[in-house]
């Protein structure tokens, strides 16, 4: 379990960052498009020379297995990240983080009914304060006037997202997290080419390549990854759980590069989104700790 929520918790960090990466692209001249071309072609071509560096055998995979992938990165991948970067084009990137923050709770509903699993106080304790502290980092986000293009997209992305998330513990089921990885990421980046601008390597700027190569690194190869070693190691519902820091992320880097303010209740919505994340992990520890000493 701690291991999951490590990995869960850097996926997010690195999540995090790509709300701001992409608003720094639309600033630059790049449509979500490209941009979305250019993050999964860097990422995809890192993760094949890495996996042909450390072990060739990580890049064998059934044709199952691949068809799995195919249809998680051509369109499931292709329709959340699409609405993600579409909402970011019209609205704040708060206000689109609050939507699609909506997924934990709906994760985990979709994990009771789909997977079985079985709610307990703990985790709906944990899902409470999440909430409540994703309603307090955003909650001036609504008061603002919003695009209701925007808001429909974001909740597209919330929706997608969900689905995504438990169809790679249903389809990718045996499939090392790795191997996974570099083929979904593979099937996404060939979605956005052919959706995207194939001319636009050619028109590359070096603040153009900068941004696409970090939105590569960051929420491509290091996010993906990691999200799914965690959802490996402990599932979906409890993955997004401990995710959730993910906007805490965006809300510091969006002071910090698009000069949003913070205010105290922020913070505070902050804090509780720390604490949602803290509790079920506390228990899992003090349960370990007493089975250790018995």
């Amino acid at each position: 379990m701690l291991r999951g929520l490590i990995y869960a918790l850097l996926s997010a960090t690195a999540f995090g960052c790509m709300a701001i990466l992409v608003k720094l692209g639309y600033q630059a001249g790049m449509t979500g498009s490209e941009m979305m071309q250019y993050r999964f072609t860097y990422a995809a071509v890192i993760l094949f020379a890495a996996l042909l560096v450390k072990d060739r055998r990580l890049l064998v995979i059934s044709r199952k297995g691949l068809a799995a992938c195919a249809f998680l990165g051509l369109v499931v991948y292709w329709l959340q990240t699409s609405c993600f970067v579409q909402a970011l084009a019209t609205i704040p990137a708060s206000t689109t983080a609050l939507v699609l923050y909506v997924h934990p709770v709906t994760v985990t509903l979709l994990s009771i009914w789909l997977l079985k699993m079985k709610p307990d106080r703990v985790v709906g304790l944990s899902l409470g304060l999440v909430m409540g502290g994703c309603c307090l980092v955003f909650y001036d986000a609504f008061l603002k006037a919003v695009d209701p293009a925007g808001l429909l997209y974001a909740t597209g992305a919330m929706i997608f997202f969900s689905i995504y998330l438990i169809l790679v513990q249903i389809l990718l089921k045996g499939i090392r997290p790795l191997t996974a990885t570099v083929y979904v990421i593979s099937f996404a980046a060939i979605s956005f080419t052919l959706t995207g601008n194939p001319g636009g390597w050619l028109e590359l700027t070096p603040k153009t390549f900068a941004i696409g190569f970090a939105l590569g690194v960051v929420p491509g190869v290091i996010a993906v990854s990691l999200l799914y070693l965690a959802i490996e190691k402990v599932g979906s519902a409890y993955a997004c759980i401990f995710s959730t820091v993910e906007p805490v992320v965006t809300l510091a880097a969006a002071a910090a590069f698009l000069n949003e303010n913070v205010v105290l209740l922020q913070i505070g919505g902050a804090a509780l989104i720390i604490l949602g994340i803290v509790i079920p992990n506390a228990r899992v520890l003090t349960l370990s700790k007493k089975l250790e000493t018995g």
